[in-house]
């Protein structure tokens, strides 16, 4: 499955390499031209007809993770944290360190050791390690360098009732549906955007939204998913199951009520379930896309996700396909200079 492989892969913001290769050799065959900026972000176009709107989709590539700060006396690695990851998700998970992809585990002070005073502080990355089994600075120094970037090892897994977990879901979700749309063909132009540096400040975003000139954007993303336990329902954000979930604003964008109005319209006329987001909370690389030049109308589509930026993220299979489907009947759908000039 695409999916699968997407998340098998490396991809920590900064280092999308892997990621990147695997996308353009998947899509080559489908799009009429591929391009690569200076930050890395992968710009796919399929032509369409004159006088249809150009439409911008975009998924970002990266992932959250950490990097090697420091090799201790012990042969202990320290690390600094790349992207938004809660701390208290990080001990005793496995890891993935560098090109040599050295195998490492988090560890902290054993309950044992601690004081009944650090019993009840939660631990800081700054208190954790990883450990490679080396034996001294020396020895670690021969496996792993500063600087070197360091994954979460996370199968992919179906389980339950239609659910995947899997590591980098987000957005490694978005960019499987947009490769697989860059099969079929549409009346409309399709730049395809599958970008860097997003979970770093949304940075890849900024040069590729100024290069392309698109008529409209549709972002389509992961989003968090609280429909847990001891959780009240104004707090879910999403449900799982609950289809692709809209965002009216959030902390960097005032999304376009007319492309988000015309994506609701094909919900549906489609039978496709969909929800808003319950909380305006976070953001994504509309926050660069919507200001743009003269701005660009755009909009998202969010797959709810439990444990969002964790070492094991949950979606559901269903609110994958019906985004997807609903992205293929929305750029079927659209009219002859629809949104061109809005």
């Amino acid at each position: 499955m695409l999916l699968e492989k997407l998340t098998s892969l490396n991809g920590v913001s900064g280092n999308e390499d892997a990621v990147r290769n695997f996308i353009k050799e998947e899509i080559k065959d489908h799009v009429d031209e591929i391009k690569i900026d200076r930050l890395g972000n992968l710009i796919a176009i399929k032509h369409g007809k004159e006088n249809y709107p150009k439409v911008m989709l975009s998924a970002h590539m990266d992932e959250v993770g950490l990097m090697v700060k420091s090799i201790n006396d012990k042969g202990f690695v320290k690390f600094l944290k790349v992207g938004g990851i809660d701390d208290k998700v990080l001990v005793s998970k496995p890891v993935s360190i560098g090109d040599k992809k050295i195998t490492g585990v988090i560890g902290a002070k054993a309950i044992h050791l601690q004081t009944p005073k650090e019993r009840t502080v939660p631990l800081k990355s700054k208190d954790l390690y990883i450990d490679i089994g080396a034996k001294s600075k020396d020895d670690g120094k021969k496996h792993v360098s500063p600087g070197d970037y360091i994954c979460f090892l996370s199968d992919y897994v179906e389980f339950g009732d239609d659910l995947i977990k899997a590591k980098a879901l987000d957005d490694r979700a978005g960019c499987a549906i947009i490769m697989d749309l860059l099969k079929n063909n549409y009346d409309s132009t399709i730049y395809a955007v599958f970008s860097v540096q997003e979970e770093v400040g949304l940075r890849g975003a900024a040069p590729y939204s100024y290069r392309l000139d698109s008529d409209l954007a549709i972002v389509i993303e992961t989003t968090s998913c609280f429909d847990l336990d001891k959780v009240e329902e104004p707090d879910f954000v999403t449900k799982m199951h609950g289809g692709p979930a809209f965002s009216v604003l959030d902390r960097v964008t005032y999304y376009s009520k007319a492309v988000t109005n015309r994506l609701i319209g094909v919900a549906k006329d489609n039978n496709i379930s969909y929800q808003f987001k319950q909380v305006p909370k976070g953001g994504n690389d509309s926050g660069q896309i919507h200001l743009s030049k003269n701005g660009i109308p755009t909009a998202c589509i969010s797959m709810p996700c439990r444990y969002l930026h964790s070492p094991v993220s949950v979606i559901s299979k269903r609110d994958f396909n019906n985004s997807k489907k609903l992205l293929d009947e929305f750029l079927k759908d659209i009219k002859k200079e629809e949104f061109v000039n809005v």
